[in-house]
């Protein structure tokens, strides 16, 4: 069964930083490009950033390009997310998904969005003093 589990999210004032995880398992990591898509109170799915399968290509949504950092651990089968310079806008839930194919460069992220086919539960995150 494929689960994937995020962690790390809470409540942090402008400005600051949090990391995100997602724990994944049963099915073969190291295979298929990762996303952190992330929904706002009251507002639709936002793609944030995705990352290959190997790590070496990421791309991100220029809300959060120069701030957040995704990369990836294959021997923890674990995703992350890097979020500095925190703002109120980012508050939000952020969910780790799982591309259904390896994937490199922003094009492919973005035309294979709705390919992702395992979602996790989400983590809240909250930016506010």
């Amino acid at each position: 069964e494929v689960q994937l589990v995020e962690s790390g999210g809470g409540l942090v004032q402008p400005g600051g930083s949090l990391r995100l995880s997602c724990a994944a398992s049963g099915f073969t990591f190291s295979s298929y490009a990762m996303s952190w898509v992330r929904q706002a109170p009251g507002k639709g799915l936002e793609w944030v950033s995705a990352i290959n399968s190997g790590g070496g290509s990421t791309s991100y949504a220029d809300s959060v390009k120069g701030r957040f950092t995704i990369s990836r651990d294959n021997a923890k089968n674990t995703l992350y997310l890097e979020m500095n310079s925190l703002k109120p806008e980012d508050t939000a839930v952020y969910y780790c998904a799982k591309y259904s194919i390896d994937c490199s460069g922003y094009g492919c992220y973005i035309s294979y969005y709705n390919g992702m086919d395992y979602w996790g539960k989400g983590n809240l995150v909250t930016v506010s003093s």
